[in-house]
């Protein structure tokens, strides 16, 4: 599909005018935030700045830990504030990107109101009291939709802005490679004139502390696979963003088709999932997995959940994978058996 141009110009043209003089503006981003919730936040903020005139504040909660993404809020000057230190009383206008209320994947209260709503996640919120929402499933980054919200308005892309959106789509489409649509395309190649490639290489050069190189040894001493499917548990970690960036990872292992990641940080199950087939509704099989352990959702080839509350010792992190992997395997269809270690 080319750019929904008529569509991005109607709806912000409706929330621009509904937002104006409301007060204070609070953006939500999803917990441990990536480069797509970190650009739809910046682009919806620099779209309500030029329109009105109003500030915005951008917020997420856990940690942003991996170093590609500390490296890109450092260079882009990205002016995010953790959740914890903002007394969300003071804000009258509430925005959420890349995340739905009540998901899981971020930790704004679910009894507070939540007035607009942008994401390419299927809908597996409670989106029924938000005034504006616009859900994209068909879309391969929530940037995408922001980028159209830009254009359509005439708005001028500045470089820095450029180099995050671009930066946003590029990672998560895998340079559109994984659930892109034509209008990710369209967006890519308008934004890649405009970025800043010296800022682009650092944020993929990142330096990195040897806990990083830990995890990946971990992983792969840990790691069991079951036919085409692996499951691996980096157990207690920091950053909770390791289990996601193995997983990617250890998807490429030869004869690999589906990688279920588990680790534990922040008091929670970090839980991730990636796979090579298209046709699998890889949120829907998320949540059959986990199921009441906790939360989880995604689209397409990727998913991810949390397991609230969750103990953290090796002994319990273990129960949880053994539960998981049985009930991942029931849900593809393969014979439980021991498995067998990848090294």
């Amino acid at each position: 599909m080319p750019l929904a141009l008529d569509h991005s110009r109607a709806f912000s043209d409706g929330f621009i005018e509904w937002v104006r003089g409301k007060g204070n503006i609070l953006i939500v981003a999803h917990d441990n935030p990536d480069p797509d919730s970190l650009a739809a936040a910046m682009a919806l903020q620099h779209l309500i700045l030029i329109k009105t005139g109003q500030q915005a504040t951008l917020t997420h909660g856990g940690i942003i830990g991996r170093g590609e993404n500390r490296m890109m809020v450092q260079k882009l000057e990205i002016p995010v504030e953790p959740m914890e230190k903002l007394d969300l009383d003071h804000f009258q206008v509430v925005c959420m990107v890349d995340t739905q209320p009540g998901t899981g994947n971020n930790s704004f209260p679910l009894s507070r109101p939540v007035h607009l709503v942008i994401d390419h996640h299927p809908p597996w919120g409670d989106c029924s009291r938000s005034r504006w929402v616009d859900i994209r499933e068909e879309y391969g980054a929530s940037a995408t939709i922001l980028f159209e919200y830009l254009t359509a308005q005439g708005i001028t892309i500045n470089t820095r802005l450029a180099t995050i959106l671009f930066y946003a789509i590029k990672s998560e489409t895998q340079d559109l490679g994984r659930e892109w649509s034509h209008a990710d395309r369209e967006a890519y190649l308008r934004l890649v004139p405009l970025a800043n490639n010296r800022i682009l290489f650092d944020i993929t050069h990142p330096e990195v502390p040897r806990e990083y190189f830990a995890a990946y040894s971990r992983a792969i001493r840990n790691a069991r696979t079951y036919g085409p499917v692996l499951v691996f548990n980096l157990f207690a970690i920091d950053n909770p963003d390791m289990v996601a960036e193995m997983t990617d990872f250890l998807l490429r292992v030869d004869g690999i088709q589906y990688a279920l990641g588990l680790g534990y940080a922040q008091g929670m199950g970090i839980v991730s999932f990636r796979t090579l087939s298209q046709d699998l509704k890889s949120g829907e099989l998320m949540k059959e997995v986990v199921g009441q352990f906790g939360t989880a959702g995604g689209h397409g080839m990727v998913a991810g959940g949390q397991i609230r509350p969750q103990e953290g010792d090796p002994a319990a992190l273990r129960k949880l994978e053994r539960s998981l992997t049985r009930r991942l395997l029931d849900a593809l269809g393969f014979p439980r058996d021991r498995g067998g270690k990848l090294v």
